[in-house]
């Protein structure tokens, strides 16, 4: 267990607010120093601002902790957080930058819960229904008129890349300007090293993000009420009008294993939710809410892992052995 007292964490907290110059040319095997920073805040909004954050997150340095004894070569990144101690459990390139894949999308649902009418209905258009053949999705069409609620739940649980460009699209008038306000969401998170350039997670040099940051990110999220109440939800059926008029059902599945009974829930965890993601650059990727038999809120994520089997082996035993 790593542990750092109040007055290290706002120093941290201060660093990790400069560490976000020259993002287009990093590489993304290159880790950032989270103690190097700049002299003085712009401006004295800053400085309560990272005060403010370093109280209510946990903060750790650059270094790995925990990986004894656990399958952690088949992974390359990953931590455990206890959110209601502010305590860094397991750290394994914690600020190492990632491919996201789809856990992209609680980045896209934050910011959809937080700015939009969930009542509003979107009409689907023709770009955000033409998606590669290989995304998964949420089966819309071109003309489709479904709500913003409905839309999260094929974003969230079917992880449909058309739902995240219709989604993108509603919010901010088309998915480059979307991901320029997600770019700016994560950053007032304290998520520095990240940048995002789609609202789905598809790979590319300029969409990256950390273990660290994606649990500031899914941090935030989990303070969103109607956010927790999707990723919990096994299965939701939609209705909806096509563009003829026509009545659309479609029935959205939870892609978490664990809440699919395809794995074992860990001994002493109740699993709540979370957030799959898989590419060929990003390995296969999990960011995971749960409670300890404490009743402590635990956010665990494991990246680019070389195969699914072993994304929940790891993830397994990580809970299994740091959670409570």
């Amino acid at each position: 267990m790593k542990c750092i007292s109040k007055i290290i964490c706002v120093i941290c907290v201060i660093s990790l607010f400069f560490t976000g110059c020259g993002f287009q040319q990093a590489a993304l095997t290159k880790e950032y120093d989270a103690y190097s920073y700049q002299n003085s805040f712009t401006n004295q909004a800053d400085t309560v601002n990272a005060n403010y954050f370093a109280e209510d997150v946990c903060v750790t340095d650059t270094i790995n902790f925990g990986l004894e004894g656990t399958y952690a070569r088949v992974a390359q990144g990953g931590g455990i957080f206890n959110v209601t101690k502010n305590e860094v459990l397991y750290s394994q390139n914690l600020f190492k930058k990632l491919y996201p894949a789809s856990t992209t999308k609680i980045l896209t649902a934050y910011i959809i819960i937080k700015d939009c009418n969930l009542d509003d209905v979107v009409i689907v258009s023709e770009s955000a229904a033409n998606q590669p053949k290989d995304s998964s999705l949420a089966g819309l069409r071109t003309g489709d008129n479904i709500t913003v609620n409905d839309l999260l739940y094929g974003l969230m649980l079917n992880s449909g890349n058309d739902a995240a460009d219709a989604l993108a699209e509603h919010h901010s008038g088309s998915v480059e300007e979307f991901a320029k306000v997600m770019t700016e969401e994560a950053h007032k998170l304290g998520a520095t090293n990240s940048q995002f350039s789609n609202a789905h997670g598809l790979t590319d040099k300029r969409h990256y993000t950390t273990v660290y940051d994606m649990y500031l990110i899914f941090n935030a999220a989990l303070k969103q009420e109607k956010f927790v109440e999707i990723i919990s939800t096994r299965s939701k059926s939609v209705t909806y009008t096509n563009v003829n008029g026509s009545t659309v059902h479609k029935t959205y599945n939870n892609g978490n294993q664990y809440l699919s009974g395809a794995q074992e829930t860990p001994k002493g965890v109740q699993v709540i939710g979370g957030k799959t993601g898989t590419t060929y650059a990003a390995g296969f990727c999990l960011v995971l809410y749960c409670k300890n038999e404490a009743g402590e809120d635990i956010i665990s994520i494991v990246y680019k892992a070389d195969c699914r089997h072993n994304l929940y082996l790891l993830m397994s035993q990580i809970l299994r052995k740091y959670a409570n």
